[in-house]
């Protein structure tokens, strides 16, 4: 099973993960390039090493930083793909299009295909092109669900009943832990705060 080291989001940034030394899920809103390259090397990824960034949605919150690995494919889901390719102001705000690199999709995701031991689940409602990770046991869940029940917002660019139809799908996976977009991850009971997401929706 593939490694996950969780790097908790500075300021307005998102939460960071690094999966196999390799890939980074999110890259925050690009504000905070000394502190996501402090704790990549922590944890002893060079930079430069990089070679994938999955970006969960097109939120200026998660792909902000984009820039900062030019040497990365970028991979997001097909349908946000058209948001960060027409640069749309829709929930990317903060000028991130202002910033060569940060409208480059190298890589157009689908339901159902595969990141290192990760399964790709597209999970709309937040944006039209969110995306969950699932690797049978943990799930990066971008903003989705969050720790505590609690779901991602949806009057910019999103919908209520895609959401509430995402959280049903991810009801029936035997979640253990959960890594959300923000906020704290959730260990060893993530079923139950998915259950939780729904009974609020």
């Amino acid at each position: 099973m593939s490694s996950i080291v969780f790097i908790l989001g500075y300021n307005y940034d998102s939460n960071y993960y690094l999966i196999d030394d390799n890939i980074l899920v999110d890259t925050g809103a690009g504000h905070n390039k000394d502190y996501l390259f402090s704790k990549l090397r922590q944890n002893g990824v060079e930079p430069e090493n990089i070679e994938m960034v999955v970006n969960t949605h097109c939120h200026f919150d998660h792909i902000g930083g984009n820039h900062f690995f030019p040497n990365a494919k970028i991979a997001i889901h097909r349908l946000d793909a058209i948001s960060i390719k027409n640069k749309d102001t829709l929930g990317t705000s903060l000028n991130v299009f202002d910033i060569e690199g940060n409208c480059r999709v190298d890589i157009e995701l689908e339901e159902g295909d595969k990141i290192a031991d990760f399964e790709v689940i597209h999970t709309p409602g937040h944006t039209k092109g969110g995306i969950c990770l699932w690797d049978g046991e943990n799930l990066i869940s971008g903003d989705t669900i969050f720790a505590g029940g609690g779901v991602g917002r949806m009057d910019i660019g999103g919908s209520y009943t895609d959401m509430k139809n995402s959280v049903e799908k991810l009801m029936k996976l035997d979640v253990k832990n959960i890594y959300p977009g923000h906020g704290p991850i959730v260990e060893r009971n993530g079923k139950e705060h998915i259950k939780m997401s729904y009974s609020y929706l």
